[in-house]
């Protein structure tokens, strides 16, 4: 049986999965089709993801959720299914991860504002989230709230998945503020502000992921964060920077380039260590290698 999430974590490195949503372009998945709908029309694709990256060694799967609040699903005329598209992906990663590896309700931004910059009140956003939640909470182990960059967001998904009584990972995306002068969101928010605002809400771990960096550059973004709190870290970087294509996004570094820095990121005080954009099950592996749990 395993341990409950935040004691097993203190035995760290604990390794996460990679990208679910490359994976499932990867996977057929069309040009502005809804990702969430994929976990009703193709679950066996959505498992078959999760089962590769349970393959390459990680510990914990995270739910085909990043877009799953109404207020993101409304954009593709399904903002009425929120409960089927939520429960259905926590239903599909507990069939693969079993009893014996930790499923992760994740949340993302909404890509919506707080007024005065957006039209929405903080409540807004409280109940937009506390929705979404409380379907995710039905199976996982722990709520990962990813990738914010603005902190009154951030703070309303941490408050309502602390509601659920589950433990919160909560994670912004940091870009460089100006080469070797630190790391800031797109919305301005530095790392000291995100730490010392996370810990008023109480989360259980704090991290990076995503983002306009590296994975060299988040394991200074993981040391400047070690040196404000003794709170678990989560760092889950892209496959490399994000360059345009023609139309397409592309994330090209390669497993063995990535797996280089995992080391250091271990040093720098991660706790948690995974993979976000572009990276695939096959990084997933050269992580687990690196820190000792591949498998023989």
């Amino acid at each position: 049986m395993k341990k409950p999430f935040l004691e097993r974590i203190k035995d760290a490195p604990f390794l996460c999965d990679g990208a679910m949503g490359t994976q499932l372009d990867a996977h057929g998945l069309e040009a502005g089709q809804c990702h969430e709908e994929w976990n009703v029309l193709q679950p066996e694709k959505v498992e078959q993801i999760h089962r590769a990256y349970i393959e390459a060694g990680a510990e914990a799967i995270l739910t085909n959720t990043f877009g799953g609040t109404r207020w993101c699903l409304e954009r593709y005329g399904f903002g009425g299914r929120v409960g089927e598209f939520n429960s259905a992906a926590v239903e599909r990663a507990r069939a693969v991860a079993g009893e014996e590896r930790y499923v992760l309700g994740d949340v993302g931004p909404t890509a919506e504002f707080v007024y005065p910059l957006g039209k929405r009140k903080e409540e807004e956003f409280l109940e937009v989230f506390r929705e979404q939640i409380s379907f995710l909470a039905e199976g996982a182990d722990a709520i990962a709230v990813q990738t914010m960059t603005a902190l009154e967001e951030l703070a309303a998904a941490v408050r309502a998945a602390k509601e659920t009584g589950l433990p919160v990972i909560a994670s912004m995306a940091f870009q460089p503020e100006v080469p070797g002068k630190g790391f800031r969101t797109i919305m301005g928010v530095a790392i000291e502000q995100m730490v010392r605002r996370l810990q008023e809400e109480g989360a259980d771990v704090i991290g990076t992921n995503c983002g306009t960096v590296d994975i060299a550059e988040m394991v200074e973004i993981v040391r400047q964060m070690r040196e404000l709190t003794a709170l678990p870290i989560f760092a889950e970087a892209n496959a490399g920077k994000p360059r345009l294509v023609g139309e397409r996004t592309v994330f090209d570094q390669t497993p063995e380039l990535m797996a280089e820095h995992v080391p250091a990121l271990v040093e720098a005080g991660a706790n948690i260590i995974g993979g976000c954009c572009g990276t695939t099950p096959e990084h997933i592996r050269a992580f687990a290698k690196r820190i000792g749990r591949g498998k023989k």
